[in-house]
């Protein structure tokens, strides 16, 4: 009879700590916050559906990063960034979510970020009031980068601000740096985003002369001193201009294996008296995903009038297989139908050396138009993606224009 009760009292004790384990995560708002060498990098978390298997979403200003696969297993969650090879790995506890958020960067080397997230918790920066006359940072700044090593960049700063709520974007001659958002609180400015590649925290001081001074850190490592100044006529070189065919060379050619292994080139006969645009990417590149997203239907609607398109990747990794699997996945997980091929590592410098016709590969991405006689009649560094407003919808529009000429 002791047997037999100390057996009930085991099954109901066993029963009590099952149910006791959170199983889940509990929808609606969560604010989240990445610890960075500079400081917190916060940004919103948005949870919908059955706890069990919830659709995520990180919340940057108009931008929604949705999160491709989402594992649940018991009180731990996984947030796998399939297309960037980066993830998400932490334990609930109550309404706490926390655990690492893991990047990964050139030649499979990792970077461990801390991040915890709190449910019920909606705003970004600071939960109290700021004050009732936040300074106005609102307007196109000419902003001016400056990395730890000397190296300088200059940029272009376009910011909307509604109270002390901040969003807007960074546009830089290889890129911009997607959607932005933050606030103005006693005198500084804060600013943050991360879409699944990239974690990026911005601040600054606004000086009694209205100008801007402060920190950009990216990632677990990176750190850069801006400045800014107000200058609604700020510019960035031409795009068009920035790179080019060295002289001695008139055509632009290539052989790199497919994701089978089998040698593609430009010169093949697939491609003879077809329109080509060869754009110089990587999976783990947000700019290239961006680019990708729209030229992947453009694809699709022109591919019976003679476009063919070839992406150019060079991805994180020296193995073949890793960086075919890779490049397999993002071109899966956006519907991408033509032809990626693995051309090298993403290190700006021996990427250049796989294309020694041009005068150097300035950013990821870099698109090539070449025409029906095989002749190239443009080249694009960078790319403006939605993030930039009306000039994403201008760089379209000249996009549409220019491939219809070539047509």
């Amino acid at each position: 009879m002791k047997f037999a009760y100390r057996i009930f009292v085991l099954t109901i004790l066993l029963a009590a700590c099952a149910e006791s384990v959170p199983v889940g995560l509990e929808t609606g708002t969560w604010r989240v916050s990445l610890t960075l060498p500079g400081g917190e990098l916060p940004l919103t978390m948005e949870v919908a559906g059955p706890p069990e298997s919830p659709q995520v979403h990180f919340i940057n200003g108009a931008e929604r990063v949705s999160v491709p696969d989402v594992r649940i297993d018991g009180n731990r969650a996984a947030f796998v960034f399939t297309g960037f090879n980066n993830r998400i790995d932490a334990t609930l506890d109550g309404d706490v979510l926390e655990g690492t958020l893991t990047l990964v960067k050139l030649h499979g080397e990792e970077q461990h970020i801390p991040f915890r997230a709190v449910h019920g918790e909606s705003y970004r920066f600071f939960s109290d009031k700021a004050e009732d006359a936040p300074p106005d940072v609102a307007g196109r700044w000419a902003m001016r980068f400056v990395d730890d090593e000397g190296g300088a960049y200059n940029a272009v700063g376009e910011f909307e601000q509604d109270g002390k709520a901040v969003t807007g974007t960074i546009l830089t001659p290889t890129g911009d740096y997607r959607f932005l958002a933050g606030s103005v609180r006693d005198g500084r400015l804060y600013l943050s985003t991360f879409d699944g590649a990239h974690a990026y925290l911005f601040e600054a001081d606004v000086e009694t002369d209205g100008s801007l001074s402060g920190d950009y850190w990216s990632g677990a490592t990176w750190h850069e001193d801006w400045t800014a100044q107000r200058d609604e006529q700020a510019a960035l070189p031409d795009a068009t201009t920035m790179t080019w065919l060295k002289e001695g060379y008139d055509e632009f050619d290539f052989t790199f294996p497919n994701l089978e292994g089998e040698p593609v080139s430009l010169s093949d006969p697939q491609f003879a008296g077809e329109v080509v645009i060869v754009t110089l990417a990587g999976s783990w590149c947000p700019n290239c995903r961006d680019e990708a997203v729209f030229m992947a239907p453009f694809y699709e609607e022109n591919r019976d009038r003679g476009l063919e398109i070839i992406a150019l990747m060079y991805e994180r990794f020296d193995e073949f297989e890793k960086a075919a699997e890779t490049t397999r996945r993002w071109r899966d997980e956006l519907g991408i139908e033509y032809e990626p091929l693995i051309a090298g590592i993403s290190a700006k410098d021996e990427a250049s050396r796989t294309l020694p016709m041009l005068n150097g590969i300035m950013a990821f991405p870099t698109t090539i138009f070449v025409n029906r006689a095989g002749k190239v009649r443009l080249i694009h560094t960078g790319f403006t993606g939605p993030g930039t407003g009306e000039h994403y919808e201008e760089f379209k529009r000249e996009f549409t224009a220019l491939v219809d000429m070539l047509l």
